[in-house]
């Protein structure tokens, strides 16, 4: 049962364009017990249909650079090999202490961007008064 929770939860977090798959992984590895080496090909399996449903309604609405998404996604494709022959190789708790800096990282990055589209949006409105 939680296993469809919390594919459900990752399933909509990933369609938003937010990485669903970072959660996912996280609660595999949390509350499931799940090895991290595990959980990062469990998100690799997850990942390649809800990538799809949301590549065809985006491309739909027009949301879709064609030639951006090209170079990104080739681009992509060759850090992938890069990365997933790094990861096999690596220590599963050396593996788990990287993507937790990982998280680290993107949540200060958040928090960083949301203080600055607040200054940003303060200083508009204090223009406007």
């Amino acid at each position: 049962m939680m296993s469809i929770l919390f594919g459900v939860i990752s399933g909509v977090i990933s369609s938003m364009g937010m990485g669903g798959g970072t959660i996912l992984i996280f609660l595999l590895t949390s509350f499931i017990g799940v090895e991290q080496h595990i959980a990062q090909g469990i998100n690799l399996v997850f990942f390649v249909p809800t990538c799809i449903v949301s590549i065809i309604i985006n491309w739909k609405n027009n949301n879709i650079q064609k030639n951006t998404a090209a170079i990104v996604s080739i681009s992509g494709i060759v850090g992938a090999i890069i990365g997933a022959k790094i990861a096999v190789r690596m220590d599963v708790i050396l593996l788990r202490k990287f993507f937790g800096f990982f998280l680290i990282i993107i949540a200060f990055l958040e928090i960083f961007s949301l203080i600055k589209s607040y200054i940003k949006d303060k200083k508009a409105n204090n223009k406007t008064v």
